[in-house]
């Protein structure tokens, strides 16, 4: 019999469950900039915030 303290071994849950848990249990909402399930406004919604909270995001050049 194998035997694991909580949070090691076991399966892991899938990271937009974390997310709904989150925000069910806590209030806490997380949101990626570029989520596509957003429209336009929405997204720069979610970017202004990020902005307005945390700072601007160092920019990424891509060549």
């Amino acid at each position: 019999m194998r035997w694991h303290p909580p949070g090691y071994g076991g399966s892991r849950r899938d990271p937009e469950q974390v997310k709904r848990d989150g925000w069910q249990e806590r209030g806490v909402l997380v949101i990626a900039e570029d989520d596509q399930r957003l429209t336009w406004p929405e997204r720069e919604l979610v970017r202004q915030l990020g902005v307005k909270l945390y700072g601007k995001r160092p920019e990424v050049f891509h060549d």
